[in-house]
């Protein structure tokens, strides 16, 4: 658009524009439609107009033209627009929350937006946002395990109790076993991170053997004992033991947390733990090892020091390991457990009861 009209102010529009530009209350677009007016009528270029009114030179020449075609009072009113779509009938609505919480027809598992709006008859973009306003997420689907020990709510209540409320005199520790981490070594180097591209790691690797990490968090200042060993039998959790023996101070009586896994249960530790009467452990329930906090030592360790790296040997694997495990003790801080029994059992009710 350029300027078609040469803006002509009477003595009554100057006096009426005027008065807009001083009034507090008008709304900016309206002063500012009155002031393009005034400074056009001064004869000023079209880009002189658009820099001192704050507005772009198409809103200029827009309106110039509105004036002239209806005068001050064009610049109070708005173009009418065309009316917006309908919104969805409320039976389209309940048919869309109908087909997304049944099964889809066909062989499909899960309902699609392009599936669903094919079906009903709508675009895709009404379909996701019938379900945005109404929280659906057919495209997720959260997996659970609910354990079936018998001793289920007083295992939890036990170990739960330890990390809230811990004896006096004693240290209470989650131990477990993280095996199987592999050394792996990239065949190419990778290339590092930079602005707009993410660093690069080559898909195929080399084996270079395994190590088990054997680990006790005291949830008490959120240290971690740690040994890499490579196996995980009793014997090697034996030599663990006893090495959480001696860096636990003489006197205090350890609350080990650990869970069912038969290591834990074989014989010879049995025998070790009566020739060490301070040693009292605790089992989590079956299949629960989420209750177990030194699996969160565990997860992380693996995001920030395994994960990612490369390993020319299993040595090399350790000592990131333990390099990564000082570092932790320097920073370490308590393990806080928020959540009280009662809370798990009233999450665990909206679960499917365990099948028999």
């Amino acid at each position: 658009m350029a300027q078609t009209v040469s803006v002509i102010v009477g003595a009554e529009d100057r006096a009426r524009l005027a008065a807009l530009l001083s009034d507090r209350n008008r709304p900016l677009k309206h002063v500012q439609r009155a002031n393009i007016i005034v400074l056009s009528a001064e004869r000023l270029p079209v880009q002189e107009v658009a820099r001192r009114a704050g507005v772009s030179r198409p809103a200029v020449w827009r309106w110039q033209v509105r004036y002239a075609e209806q005068g001050v009072d064009g610049l109070l009113r708005d173009k009418t627009r065309k009316p917006g779509r309908a919104p969805l009938p409320t039976t389209t609505v309940a048919k869309v929350l109908a087909l997304t919480c049944s099964e889809p027809p066909g062989a499909v598992t899960h309902w699609t937006g392009r599936a669903m709006a094919k079906t009903v008859g709508i675009s895709l973009r009404a379909v996701q946002r019938i379900w945005e306003a109404n929280r659906l997420q057919p495209h997720r689907l959260r997996t659970f395990k609910r354990s079936s020990d018998p001793a289920f709510a007083a295992k939890v209540e036990d170990i739960v109790g330890l990390y809230m409320d811990p004896p006096c005199h004693a240290v209470v520790l989650s131990i477990d076993e993280k095996s199987q981490i592999q050394a792996l070594d990239r065949t190419q180097p990778g290339l590092p991170l930079k602005p707009g591209k993410c660093g690069t790691m080559t898909h195929d690797y080399k084996r270079n053997g395994t190590t088990t990490l054997f680990a006790a968090l005291n949830t008490l200042d959120g240290t971690v004992v740690g040994r890499c060993m490579p196996k995980h039998t009793h014997k090697e959790f034996i030599k663990f033991l006893a090495a959480v023996e001696r860096a636990v101070p003489a006197g205090k009586v350890i609350h080990a947390i650990v869970d069912n896994y038969a290591t834990h249960t074989h014989p010879k530790v049995l025998a070790w733990l009566a020739d060490h009467p301070r040693w009292v452990f605790h089992f989590t329930p079956k299949s629960a090892s989420w209750i177990n906090a030194v699996e969160g030592f565990f997860s992380i360790i693996t995001r920030r020091s395994i994960r990612r790296g490369v390993f020319k040997s299993v040595a090399d694997l350790q000592d990131a390991i333990a390099r990564y495990i000082r570092a932790h003790n320097k920073a370490a801080k308590p393990f806080v457990w928020t959540k009280p029994a009662d809370g798990i059992f009233a999450k665990l009710d909206r679960l499917p009861a365990p099948s028999e």
